[in-house]
């Protein structure tokens, strides 16, 4: 599975990048056409930080197993959830769940400045996420992972 992740605090505007990128209200599965391909790729997009929507590491491998599809577009909070950060950990464990059950990282956007302990080479962060217009944030969001 690829996996293109967005992390952001709170207010960064994680779920409306989401959607502009996928056309997605909430979780869907979705045709993206990446840069240079013939072919689109089927990607299941979930709008809503995991932590947040209360969707451990090994729920949401087993909600993405069940969509046929090549790739996903999530959004994860830099910090673990309060009070239970063992069931919902910090950005940095979700990811290495999600390697350790093969999972490919192709690409990781940061809202804000909080990466929630995630180093990549396959990370960029677009620090003024928060106040700039959505479609320039989605554009810059797009480029940055290789979508037309």
């Amino acid at each position: 599975m690829d996996a293109y992740i967005l992390i952001g605090n709170p207010n960064t505007r994680k779920a409306s990048v989401v959607r502009s990128l996928s056309g997605c209200f909430n979780r869907s599965v979705r045709d993206i056409l990446p840069q240079g391909a013939k072919a689109p790729v089927r990607v299941y997009a979930r709008v809503g930080a995991l932590q947040d929507t209360r969707t451990a590491p090994d729920d949401f491998l087993r909600e993405v197993a069940d969509k046929r599809c090549a790739a996903v577009l999530f959004c994860l909070s830099p910090s673990a959830r309060p009070h239970e950060p063992e069931l919902y950990p910090d950005a940095q464990g979700y990811v290495t769940q999600l390697k350790a059950a093969g999972w490919r990282i192709r690409s990781i956007a940061v809202l804000g400045q909080n990466a929630g302990g995630v180093h990549s080479p396959k990370l960029q962060q677009f620090i003024q996420a928060g106040i700039t217009p959505i479609n320039v944030t989605a554009q810059a969001v797009r480029a940055h992972f290789g979508w037309a």
